[in-house]
């Protein structure tokens, strides 16, 4: 369909900032938070990872959809997205072995969005004014009075708790069969690259929802945890904090990624606190304190651990800061198998740089397993 045989859309702020476009994907309104990413590629990935639950998301690169969607390269079973805004949409899509057009992709999974808007625009206003919620509507019946109060009226993401919509319904088993370790992977929106990773190092991941007790975990024989990612405000979990202090008791190692590392961080008495608009985009610089060296990472994230707390916590260590903003971008217990980054060292989308991680948890898990295993002594 030519741009301008599709109907009008409106993307209201909630600080009354208004932009009018076209509307793309599914029509209707939809409400959340609104975010930028600045990765040039990799959108499939962006709008299927469940860490954008409840967010509206803004396209940085000026053209979207002109390489359609893959079946298989989406980072959930659907679009977790509340809503897209981008610049220039295409609805002609071209690659070898794409399976089918993103406009297709959204009106299927019900994703509401609007096109023609200057992104640049945009992208500027909310790094200035910072995160907010925005609506966009593409039903014309509507009146704005009727968009400003459903807007005003929607839930903040600071105090909100959103994993358990994106958590796993039950335990499940994924990775490799037998593989040479069992990972604990607890699920508050994993992203499937990170168990595509783990597989990749011969583990097995049992996949447990969010609120599964310790125990039933354990139950498994695992030689490891994993906490994933996810949406929402940690600081809104207290029981998943209450949780992860559980698996940290049990002296395994345990690996925690984005929402994960923010739920470690709380665990220890850290608090987490809202950020301004976020990072979120795979360019972002990281320096890893104990190496030395910087990578280049992939990040979505809206809140962070306080970084004076971590200072002060003589049982943390900061192992890697962001070098754009200082924070803290990764941590470690001392004295125990316990550590977490802030980033997505999986990727999807995004570079590999961290992926050493990886290695290192298994590597963690492996030593832990020998010292674990019984001694034999002579008759």
């Amino acid at each position: 369909m030519l741009t301008s045989q599709r109907p009008k859309a409106l993307l209201l702020l909630a600080d009354g900032t208004q932009f009018e476009g076209r509307a793309i994907g599914a029509q209707g309104t939809t409400v959340g938070e609104i975010c930028f990413n600045t990765g040039m590629t990799g959108y499939q990935e962006i709008f299927s990872d469940p860490s954008y639950t409840g967010q509206i998301m803004v396209m940085a690169t000026p053209h979207v959809g002109n390489y359609g969607v893959k079946e298989g390269e989406g980072e959930s079973g659907s679009p977790k997205i509340a809503g897209l805004v981008v610049k220039k949409y295409s609805e002609v899509w071209s690659r070898p072995g794409g399976t089918g057009s993103l406009d297709d992709h959204l009106k299927a999974a019900g994703v509401v969005g609007i096109s023609d808007i200057d992104t640049r625009k945009l992208v500027r206003h909310i790094r200035d004014n910072g995160a907010q919620n925005a609506l966009i509507c593409s039903e014309s019946t509507i009146p704005l009075d009727v968009l400003k109060l459903r807007l005003s009226t929607a839930p903040s993401m600071a105090g909100s708790e959103l994993s358990s919509k994106v958590t796993s319904a039950a335990p499940h088993v994924e990775g490799r069969t037998n593989g040479a370790y069992r990972v604990a992977l607890v699920d508050f929106g994993a992203k499937s690259n990170i168990i595509r990773s783990l597989a990749e190092r011969d583990c097995e991941v049992h996949v447990f929802p969010m609120d599964t007790p310790v125990a039933d975990m354990l139950a498994a024989e695992p030689h490891g945890f994993l906490l994933s990612n996810g949406p929402g405000d940690p600081g809104a979990m207290p029981a998943s904090v209450s949780l992860v202090k559980d698996i940290i008791g049990t002296g395994l190692p345990v690996f925690g990624i984005c929402l994960g590392h923010q739920l470690l961080a709380e665990s220890q008495g850290i608090p987490t606190e809202k950020m301004h608009h976020g990072h979120r985009g795979i360019n972002h610089p990281v320096k890893n304190l104990v190496t030395g060296r910087s990578e280049v990472s992939s990040q979505n994230h809206g809140f962070v651990a306080d970084r004076a707390a971590c200072e002060r916590n003589t049982a943390v260590e900061i192992t890697h800061v962001h070098l754009n903003d200082n924070s803290v971008a990764g941590l470690r217990l001392k004295g125990k198998p316990v550590f977490s980054v802030q980033y997505h060292p999986e990727a999807g989308p995004g570079p590999l740089d961290g992926r050493y991680l990886f290695d290192e948890f298994t590597q963690l898990m492996a030593e832990h397993a020998r010292k674990a295993a019984p001694v034999l002594r002579n008759a």
